[in-house]
């Protein structure tokens, strides 16, 4: 039988969801950049993915999330940032970082509610801009996500003016939010294959969570992270498990993003919960 193809962002903060399936017999790990997840599943590249969550709404084969494993928050989410070399009240558009759908959706949402203005998105490649560029050379606001935020962040001195989305959706909702869900073909989501897979990767995430210090002891350096704040963002500031709360925070957030345009005005598909392995 042919391996179960899962696609995943190589950034700390899927640690908890994938450390252990590597070398996995009937296992193959795609990485790929959050925003292209999506396009990997419905092509057929890929079995499973952990996409931006707007992108489950996208044209196409229909995606169904899989409620096994995310990468959310409850508050604060450190490496969802817009930088602005003015208040934010006066940003009329950002360069945005082309990894992350769901953040871009997420930030123009966010300052029409705050301030009123929905500023246009800018695509904008934060990978390569950052290397080695001087502060003349930056955006005057833009939206970066992931290990570059720490590892690589703008300098201070040009962006006096911060948001992190994480911080900002908790504030106006009370609820939590979620970037990235397992996701599968609508149509494959009740075979046997995926469902032991989307088994496995509950699993193994439940065990992750139990030994999140070895694991960032052991995984932080390889992402140039400092330990105490590798600690701080993926055992404080990150949420793994779906559950109802995650749920309600999707459909709010896509209701909210709809009525402004932002993404397609059409229901979520959910997965029905997973079996338990045998022996887990």
């Amino acid at each position: 039988m042919d391996p179960v193809r899962i696609a995943y962002v190589r950034y700390l903060n899927t640690k908890p969801l994938v450390e252990g399936l590597q070398g996995v017999e009937g296992i193959e790990l795609l990485p790929a950049a959050p925003s292209h997840i999506a396009g990997m599943i419905r092509r057929g590249e890929a079995d499973i993915g952990l996409p931006s969550v707007v992108d489950l709404l996208g044209e196409g084969e229909p995606l169904a999330a899989l409620p096994v494993g995310m990468i959310g928050c409850d508050g604060p989410t450190m490496t969802v940032r817009l930088y602005s070399a003015r208040p934010l009240a006066e940003v009329e558009r950002f360069h945005a970082d082309t990894e992350s759908d769901t953040s871009v959706v997420l930030c123009r949402l966010l300052l029409q509610q705050m301030l009123g203005r929905l500023p246009d998105a800018v695509d904008f490649d934060a990978r390569e801009r950052m290397a080695g560029s001087g502060p003349e050379e930056w955006p005057e606001a833009m939206l970066i996500i992931g290990d570059k935020v720490v590892t690589d962040s703008p300098p201070a001195v040009r962006y006096p003016h911060q948001l992190d989305l994480g911080e900002a959706w908790k504030s106006l909702t009370g609820l939590p939010f979620v970037y990235a869900v397992w996701a599968c073909r609508a149509e494959e989501a009740g075979s046997p294959r995926i469902q032991q897979a989307a088994a496995l990767l509950d699993r193994q995430l439940r065990h992750n969570l139990t030994r999140l210090d070895w694991l960032l002891e052991t995984r932080s350096g390889e992402h140039h992270w400092p330990a105490d704040l590798a600690r701080r963002y993926v055992v404080d500031l990150l949420r793994y498990r779906f559950g109802d709360r995650e749920r309600e925070a999707v459909e709010r957030f896509f209701a909210d993003a709809a009525a402004l345009g932002l993404v397609p005005d059409r229901p979520i598909r959910w997965a029905a919960s997973q079996p338990a392995l045998a022996g887990s």
